[in-house]
């Protein structure tokens, strides 16, 4: 019998990718999406969709039993620098969906649970360069305390009632495929964006704030990878530093001059830049790649052609949609 997969928040940054990836291995019919609204039409129209909200536990029990799912991925969150706006909302919706899922596997109604944590959960004691798996965590951000403290349920779980749950530290996360979701990391997005649109981008961070990145194709084999492998090789239940490129604006946006020799881009820091600074500037991801074989593909330069190539044909093909 093949494995039934829900997704919980499909509609967001990594959800709806997520889903398409989880889609074409597994089938249209074997993994439901789901989120609170119909923000994401790719996701809602290309195979199963349910309205679920990941914090009420009936809605989601009620959706696992009627699809009979075995495995969750826990993608509904609220970002860094939307929590900081919202902490008590950011504390309940990040809180109240691990709960209910961890509380699903321990009652036995799902097998396997994927939960994403992020360098969020490092703080300004932490080592910033090569961070390593195991150190000073100090979050400043109500999202970073979110994922330090699921870090360890989710690890209090699997020793406690044997929960299969298996998470890892995402860091920034580029995509052209959909827009940013309220993270301090998001400029590496939105400055793409800009290239394409206005030739110019204001960064919301210091020109020389260096961060962890990494392109999402990588982020999705990282998290189809880990889990698919056996779960004696899953050696870290709190959850996996992951790595892939660290680079600043400036060098993001020196490898867009290299394709646009006219782009421009200016600096006004805001309230992220006090984010940024108190996470690590490089992650040390050993464990994941001697325990699961993991590695990453795209470079900064990479990614800069390929986000390029891919936003130009989308914004032409909305010039095209809008004549």
């Amino acid at each position: 019998m093949s494995s039934k997969i829900l997704i919980l928040g499909a509609c967001g940054q990594i959800g709806s990718e997520l889903t398409q990836e989880l889609r074409l291995i597994y089938g249209n019919e074997n993994v439901i999406a789901s989120d609170i609204s119909y923000s994401n039409l790719e996701v809602v129209n290309s195979g199963i969709f349910e309205i679920t909200d990941a914090t009420d536990y009936a809605s989601v029990k009620v959706c696992v039993e009627k699809h009979h799912i075995d495995t969750v991925y826990l993608m509904a969150a609220m970002l860094s620098a939307v929590g900081e706006k919202y902490p008590m909302k950011a504390w309940d919706l990040n809180m109240s969906s691990l709960f209910n899922i961890l509380n699903l596997a321990k009652e036995k109604f799902i097998k396997r649970v994927f939960w994403p944590s992020s360098i969020a959960v490092f703080g300004p004691s932490t080592p910033k360069e090569h961070t390593p798996q195991f150190t000073t965590m100090e979050p400043t951000t109500v999202y970073g305390i979110t994922k330090q403290v699921g870090e360890r349920w989710c690890e209090y779980y699997y020793n406690k009632y044997n929960v299969d749950v298996r998470s890892l530290r995402y860091p920034g996360i580029i995509s052209w495929k959909t827009l940013p979701g309220g993270g301090t990391t998001d400029y590496a997005v939105e400055i793409y964006h800009k290239a394409i649109t206005d030739g110019h981008y204001e960064c919301f961070l210091s020109e020389e704030t260096k961060l962890p990145m990494m392109f999402m194709e990588d982020a999705i084999k990282a998290t189809v990878d880990i889990m698919a492998v056996d779960t004696e090789r899953i050696k870290i239940r709190s959850s996996y530093n992951l790595a892939a490129i660290s680079f600043t604006p400036n060098e993001i946006a020196n490898s867009i001059k290299e394709k646009l020799k006219e782009f421009t881009i200016s600096y006004k820091p805001d309230f992220r830049q006090q984010i940024a600074n108190s996470w690590p500037k490089s992650i040390d991801d050993s464990y994941a790649r001697k325990d699961w074989n993991w590695s990453h593909s795209y470079s900064l330069s990479k990614i800069t052609d390929k986000m390029l190539l891919e936003l130009r044909k989308k914004y032409h093909q909305n010039l095209q949609k809008s004549k």
